[in-house]
Protein backbone atom coordinates (compact mmCIF):
# COMPACT_ATOMS: atom_id res chain seq x y z
CA UNK A 1 0.00 0.00 0.00
CA UNK A 2 2.80 2.38 0.77
CA UNK A 3 3.47 2.02 -3.12
CA UNK A 4 -0.17 3.24 -4.03
CA UNK A 5 0.08 6.34 -2.10
CA UNK A 6 3.33 7.26 -3.10
CA UNK A 7 2.17 6.99 -6.75
CA UNK A 8 -1.20 8.15 -6.45
CA UNK A 9 -0.04 11.86 -5.96
CA UNK A 10 1.69 11.01 -9.87
CA UNK A 11 -1.43 9.98 -11.78
CA UNK A 12 -2.72 13.10 -13.27
CA UNK A 13 -1.32 12.95 -17.04
CA UNK A 14 -0.78 17.49 -16.60
CA UNK A 15 2.87 18.18 -16.36
CA UNK A 16 3.92 21.13 -13.52
CA UNK A 17 7.03 21.18 -14.31
CA UNK A 18 8.21 24.69 -12.63
CA UNK A 19 11.18 26.45 -14.47
CA UNK A 20 12.32 30.37 -14.41
CA UNK A 21 10.55 32.28 -17.15
CA UNK A 22 12.40 33.25 -20.52
CA UNK A 23 15.05 35.88 -20.33
CA UNK A 24 12.83 38.93 -21.82
CA UNK A 25 13.88 40.21 -25.39
CA UNK A 26 17.68 41.78 -25.67
CA UNK A 27 16.53 46.05 -25.73
CA UNK A 28 18.29 47.86 -28.67
CA UNK A 29 18.73 51.28 -27.70
CA UNK A 30 19.65 53.91 -30.37
CA UNK A 31 20.94 57.46 -29.36
CA UNK A 32 20.65 59.88 -32.14
CA UNK A 33 22.66 62.97 -32.07
CA UNK A 34 21.52 66.15 -33.94
CA UNK A 35 24.30 67.89 -34.60
CA UNK A 36 23.88 71.49 -36.61
CA UNK A 37 26.77 72.62 -38.26
CA UNK A 38 28.22 75.85 -37.70
CA UNK A 39 28.34 78.59 -40.30
CA UNK A 40 31.86 80.27 -40.07
CA UNK A 41 31.53 83.02 -42.09
CA UNK A 42 35.13 84.22 -44.00
CA UNK A 43 34.69 88.32 -43.01
CA UNK A 44 37.87 90.43 -42.60
CA UNK A 45 38.49 91.63 -39.14
CA UNK A 46 38.52 95.70 -38.70
CA UNK A 47 40.40 96.16 -35.78
CA UNK A 48 40.13 100.10 -35.00
CA UNK A 49 42.42 101.54 -32.16
CA UNK A 50 40.98 104.80 -31.20
CA UNK A 51 43.62 106.86 -29.40
CA UNK A 52 42.33 108.93 -26.65
CA UNK A 53 43.29 112.45 -27.56
CA UNK A 54 43.00 115.14 -25.60
CA UNK A 55 41.64 118.27 -27.02
CA UNK A 56 43.73 120.72 -27.41
CA UNK A 57 42.95 123.87 -25.06
CA UNK A 58 44.31 127.48 -25.95
CA UNK A 59 46.29 128.36 -23.07
CA UNK A 60 47.78 131.49 -23.44
CA UNK A 61 49.95 133.24 -20.28
CA UNK A 62 51.42 136.87 -19.92
CA UNK A 63 54.31 135.14 -17.64
CA UNK A 64 57.37 133.81 -18.90
CA UNK A 65 57.46 129.95 -17.75
CA UNK A 66 60.19 129.21 -15.22
CA UNK A 67 63.12 126.83 -16.21
CA UNK A 68 62.06 123.19 -16.27
CA UNK A 69 62.84 121.05 -13.37
CA UNK A 70 65.48 118.51 -13.19
CA UNK A 71 64.76 115.38 -12.96
CA UNK A 72 65.31 111.97 -11.45
CA UNK A 73 64.63 109.38 -14.04
CA UNK A 74 63.66 106.13 -12.32
CA UNK A 75 64.37 102.56 -13.57
CA UNK A 76 62.87 101.86 -16.58
CA UNK A 77 60.13 99.14 -16.30
CA UNK A 78 61.07 97.43 -19.91
CA UNK A 79 62.89 98.36 -22.95
CA UNK A 80 59.76 99.09 -25.06
CA UNK A 81 59.04 101.96 -22.36
CA UNK A 82 60.00 105.97 -23.09
CA UNK A 83 60.67 108.56 -20.72
CA UNK A 84 58.05 111.43 -20.64
CA UNK A 85 59.89 114.22 -19.26
CA UNK A 86 58.29 116.65 -16.92
CA UNK A 87 56.56 120.31 -18.00
CA UNK A 88 54.62 123.38 -16.51
CA UNK A 89 51.49 123.74 -17.19
CA UNK A 90 49.14 126.50 -16.35
CA UNK A 91 46.89 125.30 -13.53
CA UNK A 92 44.79 127.60 -10.85
CA UNK A 93 46.23 131.14 -12.27
CA UNK A 94 49.77 129.28 -11.73
CA UNK A 95 52.27 127.72 -13.26
CA UNK A 96 52.66 123.85 -11.70
CA UNK A 97 55.09 120.97 -12.45
CA UNK A 98 53.80 117.76 -13.84
CA UNK A 99 56.34 115.45 -13.28
CA UNK A 100 57.68 113.06 -15.69
CA UNK A 101 56.91 109.27 -16.31
CA UNK A 102 57.61 106.28 -17.86
CA UNK A 103 55.37 105.93 -20.55
CA UNK A 104 54.06 103.25 -23.18
CA UNK A 105 54.25 103.92 -26.40
CA UNK A 106 50.76 103.08 -28.66
CA UNK A 107 53.21 101.34 -31.44
CA UNK A 108 57.32 101.19 -31.99
CA UNK A 109 56.64 103.84 -34.52
CA UNK A 110 55.88 106.36 -31.77
CA UNK A 111 57.90 109.70 -31.05
CA UNK A 112 56.69 111.71 -27.87
CA UNK A 113 56.63 115.04 -28.98
CA UNK A 114 57.09 116.76 -25.70
CA UNK A 115 54.63 119.45 -24.43
CA UNK A 116 55.80 123.14 -24.38
CA UNK A 117 55.37 127.07 -24.47
CA UNK A 118 56.20 129.66 -27.25
CA UNK A 119 55.83 133.09 -27.08
CA UNK A 120 53.11 134.51 -28.44
CA UNK A 121 52.36 138.33 -29.12
CA UNK A 122 52.20 139.03 -25.16
CA UNK A 123 52.54 135.96 -23.42
CA UNK A 124 52.91 132.58 -24.18
CA UNK A 125 50.84 129.95 -25.44
CA UNK A 126 51.12 125.79 -24.52
CA UNK A 127 51.23 123.34 -26.75
CA UNK A 128 49.95 119.74 -25.26
CA UNK A 129 52.40 116.66 -25.58
CA UNK A 130 51.37 113.87 -27.99
CA UNK A 131 52.52 110.83 -29.81
CA UNK A 132 53.46 111.23 -33.03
Amino acid sequence: MACLAFTAGCSSTDSHVLSAPPPPEPVTTTTTTQTTPVVVQQTPVTTTTTMATPVPQTVIVTQTPPPPHQEVVLARPSADYVWVPGYYTWRDNQYQWVSGHWELPPNSMSKWVPPHWEPEGNGYRFYEGHWN
